[in-house]
């Protein structure tokens, strides 16, 4: 099994395929979803900036990841992301950003990373497909499962301001919203 943390150099690039192109100036959906906080986040009444990286899934020790999962642009670096936004996470906060992850996997395979990993934010859980669904986000197939392509979403007052789409390399996409933070102040 190979180490979740580090990125293999000859990972396949995804391309932009347009998929996230309506996202812009959308509003967020109001669902109150689970959090590996224990609470429940309804995004769509947020003030100010909020970060919501969407990613696949995370590895877990005690399973293997789909087969040919490191063929799939994309797919690979779901740890490595979380980790960039936890490293980043006071800079982010001090940019005036809060961050959550969000993926389809329950709150419980959730909660196992959010422990292992250290994270200071939650994950949350769309298992259901209600934010998916009605912002059509975009997914691919892995085995049995259908996931949510790597995109990153800056959320101000519940409207969709800015998309990242693809995100690659994924390990960086936390310095990259950083730099469009700064770019771009409140």
């Amino acid at each position: 099994m190979t180490d979740p943390h580090i990125l293999p150099a000859d990972l396949p690039v995804p391309t932009d395929d347009g998929a996230c192109a309506h996202l812009p100036g959308r509003c967020w959906p109001a669902y109150a979803l689970p959090g590996t906080d224990g609470a429940a986040h309804d995004l769509s009444v947020l003030p100010g900036r909020t970060v919501v990286y969407a990613y696949p899934k995370t590895a877990r020790p005690d399973q293997a990841m789909p087969e040919d999962w490191d063929l799939i642009p994309g797919a690979r670096g779901c740890t490595p992301q979380s980790c960039a936004f936890r490293d980043h996470h006071a800079e982010l906060r001090a940019a005036g950003a809060r961050v959550f992850g969000l993926s389809v996997q329950d709150t419980a395979y959730q909660r196992e990373a959010a422990a292992r990993l250290h994270l200071p934010f939650a994950l949350l859980s769309d298992a259901a497909g209600a934010v998916r669904q009605e912002l059509r986000l975009p997914t691919f197939h892995a085995g049995r499962e259908e996931l949510l392509r790597r995109v990153t979403l800056i959320v101000r007052d519940g409207v969709i301001e800015h998309v990242f789409y693809p995100v690659f390399p994924p390990d960086r996409s936390a310095q990259d919203v950083l730099d469009w933070l700064s770019a771009h102040p409140t």
